[in-house]
């Protein structure tokens, strides 16, 4: 459970190519307030891929509507 005042938010991070979510990360939104953009692996394409920063609310793998 994340404390009073806490500044750190758990954020979900999305593939700009498949639209799948796998990835979870933490940020402290005091320092970095833009959107998060990191490259990882993709397992589903095999490859590297963009990945973007979303709410972790949504539902599993959903990808927010454009």
């Amino acid at each position: 459970m994340a404390k009073k005042g806490d500044k750190r938010k758990i954020i979900g991070l999305i593939s700009e190519e498949s639209g799948e979510r796998i990835y979870y990360t933490t940020k402290n939104t005091m320092n970095t307030p833009e959107k998060l953009s990191l490259k990882k692996y993709s397992p589903k394409l095999r490859r590297t891929v963009v990945f973007t920063e979303t709410k972790k609310n949504l539902g599993r793998n959903e990808a927010p509507k454009r």
